[in-house]
Formats: structure tokens, sequence, C-alpha cells
């Protein structure tokens, strides 16, 4: 994969963590379906846990940021760390059922 293809891909990874982010405690009837095909993509393109944990750690600034200029709360957002460790157990069992074969 080539620089630029890289960097796209991990700009379209951050892109589709931040909708599942949005998503996570509505009742999106898709998100199982987001979770599953975001950690394929990972899975597949042997992104490091390390670096998911980044974009998360990164987006939950942003947040965090906007709903200060808000004068919100945000201690909503630690709620977040449930995604991150559902992302994160999701892609653990691919890894498990990978090595199983």
């Amino acid at each position: 994969m080539t620089r630029a293809e890289e960097q796209a891909l991990l700009l379209q990874i951050r892109s589709d963590y931040r909708q599942i982010l949005i998503n996570y405690f509505t009742t999106d009837k898709k998100l199982k379906e987001k979770i599953d095909k975001f950690t394929n993509v990972v899975f597949c393109a042997n992104i490091p846990v390390p670096q998911i944990i980044e974009i998360h750690m990164e987006l939950i600034d942003e947040f965090s940021y906007q709903l200060k200029l808000e004068g919100r709360s945000e201690e909503a957002l630690l709620d977040y760390r449930l995604t991150l460790i559902d992302i994160l157990a999701h892609l653990c069992e691919l890894y498990r059922s990978s090595i199983s074969k």
C-alpha cells in the first residue's frame, strides 16, 4: 500500500469510527453491522490496536472541546469508553478466530 493509500484508509477509518461513536447510544439498527465492517477493515489492514485507541482519544478530545465551547458538561463522554471496549472486543474475537484456524 502506498503512503497516500494508507493515509486515505486511516482517514476513512477515523470517519467510520466517528460515526460509530456518534450513533453508539442511539437505536441505529445497523450499528452492529457498522462495527463488524469497521473491525474487519481494521483487521485486514493490520492497523495496530494502539492506533485505534489513539483515534478514539482524539475524537473524544474533539467532542470535549466542542462541549466546552457550548458550555456543556463533558462528563457524558466517559460513557463512550464502552464504544472503545466494544470495538476492541470485536477485534480480539477476529484475532482469536484467525489464530484458531
